[in-house]
């Protein structure tokens, strides 16, 4: 081969592994970004309302966002809701509010994304997602059947209603706390709540509220007779035989601390707070219908040790360390007393909860709950449903107790009451069978 033709092969490869590179470049180019676009919108459901905007959520990780466009369609006429044109970014949001000139009725929603790909001539790289709504923009009528209402400080209430459709939620609020109603086998609504105790008579102002699954709202208030009531306080004195004897039982919470008295603070406020939050929790697992019937159980022959609301000092050494607030009924029998369930019920907790040391919860429907604790021995598990009467263990000093007791106590949707009440059956009469009757 003469130089002229080898230099001839050399420059015809060099264009060939040129051309190659860019055809390869070129592919890398095109290729590398075949899928399209993300897309979500909120809510997934049928109804929509021009009360609440629709969540848009658009992303894309290859070659970035081109442009976002969103059209609604009614009655065939198309009504521009966003435009946006995008600089390759990976994710773009957006709340969309229907404007006012919506109309009830079938409405579609249609999204179109871009991105900034090649591939086929950018085909691969659009989005498109359609979806048709409810436009519904009449809020439930609410109609009050019980007028009369009489509830004492740290007591319970139940108010009974008529929706016009069903809800997507309702109930009442009471400052932060929220109250879920239910709906009885009449078809009306029933809702348990609270005036409580730490709430100023003043504050007491109960709202009923209803909406509907597009999320329109109505809200009246309750009418109540709001009945104060003074709670006792009381000064609990710690000795150093009682945290020696009580506080090795935290101390795994609590590994950085070893004085007994610094381990007290800590359960009594930190672990307290957890234990609260836990029986909060629980009162959202609730059956939707009452599962109790007459007046609550007491403990049987037992003496009242300490009451609900009680306002307690706790002092050491001559000093006031800490401050809570007694949430339940302390009784005392017999040590290791049989402790009955108060009503009929599910059992939905048990085990060692923080202060309250072992603890059986049973709920009975519509947020009610009791809280059975410092239990020497628990004789039922999580699921099982129970009558009233039924052992559900031994009294016992677990927890913070300072002795053999029962602390007692009544729960509403996770707002402690006063158990009094819910022992007197002409209370039980005036205050709910009456109100619920057949419905």
């Amino acid at each position: 081969m003469t130089q002229k033709s080898a230099t001839t092969r050399i420059l015809q490869l060099v264009l060939w592994a040129a051309l190659a590179l860019l055809v390869l470049g070129g592919s890398i180019i095109v290729f590398r970004d075949t899928d399209a676009p993300r897309v979500a919108l909120l809510p997934e459901g049928q109804y929509v309302t021009v009360a609440a905007p629709l969540h848009l959520t658009v992303s894309d990780l290859g070659s970035g966002l081109k442009s976002v466009d969103v059209v609604a369609t009614q009655n065939g006429r198309e009504i521009p809701l966003l435009h946006k044109e995008l600089e390759k970014a990976h994710a773009f949001e957006a709340e969309l509010v229907l404007p006012q000139e919506i109309k009830e009725g079938s409405l579609e929603i249609r999204v179109k994304a871009r991105d900034a790909s090649l591939y086929p001539f950018g085909q691969a790289g659009t989005a498109i997602l359609s979806r048709t709504y409810t436009v519904d923009l009449t809020p439930p009528r609410v109609d009050l059947e019980t007028i009369q209402n009489n509830v004492n400080q740290g007591g319970a209430c139940l108010v009974v209603y008529a929706i016009s459709e069903e809800p997507g939620k309702t109930g009442v609020s009471v400052g932060s706390h929220f109250f879920p109603g239910f709906r009885m086998k009449s078809g009306k609504y029933a809702c348990l709540f609270t005036f409580p105790w730490d709430m100023e008579p003043a504050q007491f102002k109960p709202v009923l509220m209803a909406a509907d699954k597009a999320g329109n709202e109505r809200s009246r208030s309750v009418p109540v007779n709001a009945i104060p009531r003074r709670f006792r306080s009381d000064n609990i004195n710690l000795s150093d035989s009682f945290l020696d004897d009580k506080m090795p039982q935290f101390q795994s919470n609590f590994p950085g601390i070893s004085r007994p008295i610094d381990i007290f603070l800590k359960v009594n406020s930190e672990l307290r707070v957890q234990n609260r939050a836990l029986l909060e929790q629980l009162g959202r697992q609730t059956a939707t219908e009452p599962l109790w019937r007459g007046a609550f159980l007491r403990l049987p022959n037992a003496a009242p040790r300490a009451g609900f609301a009680d306002a307690r000092d706790y002092y050491y050494q001559g000093r006031k360390v800490d401050h809570q607030t007694h949430l339940g009924v302390d009784l005392a029998s017999l040590q290791a007393a049989p402790v009955p369930a108060a009503n009929d019920g599910v059992v939905i907790e048990t085990g060692f909860i923080g202060i309250y040391g072992n603890a059986v919860v049973l709920d009975h429907g519509m947020g009610l709950q009791t809280l059975y604790a410092h239990l020497s021995q628990i004789d039922v598990q999580k699921g099982d449903s129970v009558k009233k009467g039924h052992t559900l263990g031994r009294t016992g000093a677990t927890g913070m107790a300072g002795g053999d007791h029962l602390h007692f106590g009544v729960i509403i949707s996770g707002v402690p009451v006063n158990p009094v009440e819910w022992w007197d059956q002409h209370w039980i009469n005036d205050n709910f069978m009456g109100k619920l009757g057949s419905k």
